[in-house]
Protein backbone atom coordinates (compact mmCIF):
# COMPACT_ATOMS: atom_id res chain seq x y z
CA UNK A 1 0.00 0.00 0.00
CA UNK A 2 1.08 3.58 -0.57
CA UNK A 3 1.76 6.01 2.28
CA UNK A 4 -1.59 7.68 1.59
CA UNK A 5 -3.46 4.38 1.68
CA UNK A 6 -1.73 3.43 4.94
CA UNK A 7 -2.61 6.77 6.53
CA UNK A 8 -6.24 6.45 5.44
CA UNK A 9 -6.38 2.89 6.81
CA UNK A 10 -5.01 4.17 10.13
CA UNK A 11 -7.45 7.10 10.19
CA UNK A 12 -10.31 4.64 9.75
CA UNK A 13 -9.27 3.16 13.11
CA UNK A 14 -9.69 6.55 14.85
CA UNK A 15 -13.24 7.01 16.10
CA UNK A 16 -15.07 10.12 17.21
CA UNK A 17 -15.99 9.10 20.78
CA UNK A 18 -19.31 10.93 20.72
CA UNK A 19 -20.57 9.37 17.48
CA UNK A 20 -18.52 6.14 17.47
CA UNK A 21 -17.79 6.44 13.74
CA UNK A 22 -14.30 6.64 12.27
CA UNK A 23 -13.18 10.18 11.54
CA UNK A 24 -12.26 9.50 7.92
CA UNK A 25 -15.68 8.23 6.83
CA UNK A 26 -17.34 10.77 9.09
CA UNK A 27 -15.80 13.43 6.85
CA UNK A 28 -13.58 15.08 9.46
CA UNK A 29 -10.41 14.72 7.37
CA UNK A 30 -10.20 17.51 4.81
CA UNK A 31 -6.73 16.96 3.35
CA UNK A 32 -3.67 14.71 3.58
CA UNK A 33 -0.69 16.50 2.05
CA UNK A 34 2.38 14.36 1.41
CA UNK A 35 4.13 16.80 -0.94
CA UNK A 36 6.82 17.84 1.57
CA UNK A 37 8.65 14.55 2.19
CA UNK A 38 9.20 13.14 4.80
CA UNK A 39 6.38 15.19 6.35
CA UNK A 40 2.62 14.64 6.32
CA UNK A 41 0.23 17.54 6.86
CA UNK A 42 -3.25 16.36 7.81
CA UNK A 43 -6.01 18.96 7.89
CA UNK A 44 -9.13 18.06 9.82
CA UNK A 45 -12.12 19.50 11.58
CA UNK A 46 -14.21 18.50 14.56
CA UNK A 47 -17.93 17.91 14.81
CA UNK A 48 -18.01 20.84 17.23
CA UNK A 49 -15.56 23.59 18.16
CA UNK A 50 -16.22 22.63 21.78
CA UNK A 51 -15.48 18.93 21.31
CA UNK A 52 -14.23 17.62 24.66
CA UNK A 53 -12.13 14.97 22.90
CA UNK A 54 -10.37 17.43 20.56
CA UNK A 55 -6.90 16.88 22.02
CA UNK A 56 -7.23 13.10 21.92
CA UNK A 57 -8.52 13.16 18.34
CA UNK A 58 -5.61 15.38 17.29
CA UNK A 59 -3.11 13.02 18.95
CA UNK A 60 -4.77 10.03 17.28
CA UNK A 61 -4.57 11.74 13.87
CA UNK A 62 -0.88 12.45 14.42
CA UNK A 63 -0.24 8.81 15.32
CA UNK A 64 -2.24 7.63 12.29
CA UNK A 65 0.01 9.65 10.01
CA UNK A 66 3.20 8.04 11.28
CA UNK A 67 3.65 5.42 8.59
CA UNK A 68 6.81 4.12 6.97
CA UNK A 69 8.72 6.98 5.34
CA UNK A 70 6.98 9.74 7.29
CA UNK A 71 9.12 11.34 9.98
CA UNK A 72 6.87 14.23 11.01
CA UNK A 73 3.12 14.72 11.08
CA UNK A 74 1.61 18.18 11.35
CA UNK A 75 -2.06 18.23 12.29
CA UNK A 76 -4.00 21.33 11.27
CA UNK A 77 -7.44 21.94 12.78
CA UNK A 78 -9.83 24.11 10.80
CA UNK A 79 -13.50 24.97 10.94
CA UNK A 80 -13.71 26.10 7.32
CA UNK A 81 -15.72 24.71 5.72
CA UNK A 82 -18.10 23.98 8.54
CA UNK A 83 -18.66 20.30 9.21
CA UNK A 84 -22.04 18.93 8.16
CA UNK A 85 -23.77 15.70 7.13
CA UNK A 86 -22.89 16.32 3.47
CA UNK A 87 -19.24 15.54 4.34
CA UNK A 88 -20.05 12.04 5.61
CA UNK A 89 -19.73 8.99 3.41
CA UNK A 90 -23.00 7.51 2.13
CA UNK A 91 -22.52 4.50 4.43
CA UNK A 92 -22.19 6.72 7.51
CA UNK A 93 -25.24 8.80 6.60
CA UNK A 94 -27.21 5.59 6.13
CA UNK A 95 -25.97 4.14 9.44
CA UNK A 96 -26.89 7.34 11.27
CA UNK A 97 -30.26 7.62 9.55
CA UNK A 98 -29.47 10.89 7.81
Amino acid sequence: MSQLENIIANLRKVHDPEISVNIYDLGLIYDIDLSIKPKAIITHTLTSAWCPAADQIKDDIKNAGMVEGIEEVQVVTTFTPTFGPDMMSDDVRLALGI
